[in-house]
């Protein structure tokens, strides 16, 4: 249905009322007149469903009125006021029923409208979550590697080519968040789908990270549902960007998945950091705003599961998400 002929509705019925009202005070044939008041229905019902309402407003008061003024000229000799009054009553209940089942057509599709409105700016909203999870991630890596070569380049120049060589995998790693973004929004432009980063690129992960160890049960990981599966993956980057960005100086961080008893845990620790590390954050490592754990602890229970996170025992911290077996819930 065009625009074109959608707009067309109104006018149309504002012409058939003028024309219906005429043919009543003319006397033309109640047969007649009935056929006319159908069509009055059905354009009310249009109206209502697709014309502005500045115009629909008096189109739909043409209409209403041709409809409950039809009868009138049959009784207008033997009937009373008082019956001639409730034979236009009557008569204008079908039209404004007209109008309310266009009008509740009308208000339906504005309610879906909304709808797709709403869940695409969710859509976008969990992208650019989805963007900063992943990338802010590999840019702090850049930022940490690009640090300490500028400290080594001068004493130790293989470690500063090391370094290099860490910040071309987290740019390589950056793009490929992006390019991930990227798909996931032609995705939803109807595009084929791709696949969202889960718990098997975690040794990837742990690898691009100095002082990383991975301890992983790859039958617990198994366990996890998809949605667990993705975001134990987001749980373990955030985790690993906010201990580059506050423990620099971490000598250890370990990452381990396996199976407990409320169900299959995701925990990442890192170690006190050394004395004097945190001459690094004054070099530019500063804090900034994003979703950060706390945006994480939402993903977490929607996808059925628990976080916590706080300083351990040894003086570093602790990220420790449960999610529960594929089968089963969190009691």
């Amino acid at each position: 249905m065009t625009v074109r002929l959608r707009a067309a509705y109104a006018p149309l019925l504002a012409l058939a009322g003028v024309a219906t009202l005429l043919a009543v005070f003319l006397g033309a044939p109640p047969a007649w007149l009935l056929i006319c008041v159908g069509l009055l229905l059905a354009l009310l019902a249009l109206v209502a469903r697709w014309s502005p309402v500045r115009s629909g407003v008096v189109a739909a008061s043409l209409g209403v009125t041709a409809v409950a003024v039809w009868p009138l000229p049959l009784m207008w000799e033997t009937a009373s006021w008082l019956e001639v009054c409730a034979a236009a009553a009557f008569w204008a209940v079908p039209a404004l029923g007209a109008l309310a089942a266009g009008g509740h057509l009308r208000r339906q599709a504005s309610r879906m409208r909304q709808a797709v409105r709403d869940g695409r700016r969710d859509q976008q909203l969990e992208l650019a979550r989805d963007l900063h999870d992943f990338v802010a991630h590999d840019v702090s890596a850049i930022v940490v590697q690009a640090q300490a070569a500028r400290f080594v380049a001068d004493k130790d120049p293989e470690q500063a080519v090391r370094a290099l060589e860490r910040i071309e995998a987290a740019g390589l790693g950056a793009l490929a968040s992006m390019d991930r973004t990227v798909h996931a929004l032609r995705e939803a432009a109807g595009a084929r789908s791709v696949s969202v980063p889960g718990t098997s690129e975690l040794p990837e992960l742990v690898e691009r990270f100095e002082g990383g160890v991975l301890e992983a049960d790859t039958t617990a990981a198994g366990e996890l549902s998809r949605e667990a599966d993705t975001t134990a993956y987001r749980v373990a980057v955030e985790a690993l960007t906010n201990v580059r960005r506050h423990a620099p100086g971490a000598a250890i961080v370990r990452v381990r998945l396996h199976r407990v008893t409320e169900g299959i845990e995701l925990s990442v620790a890192n170690s006190a950091p050394a004395r004097g590390a945190g001459g690094l954050r004054g070099l530019g490592l500063r804090r900034r705003s994003g979703t950060g754990l706390a945006g994480l602890r939402g993903r977490v229970e929607a996808a059925g599961g628990t976080l916590r996170a706080g300083a351990s025992a040894d003086g570093g911290w602790r990220v420790r998400a449960v999610f529960p077996a594929r089968g089963r819930t969190l009691g």
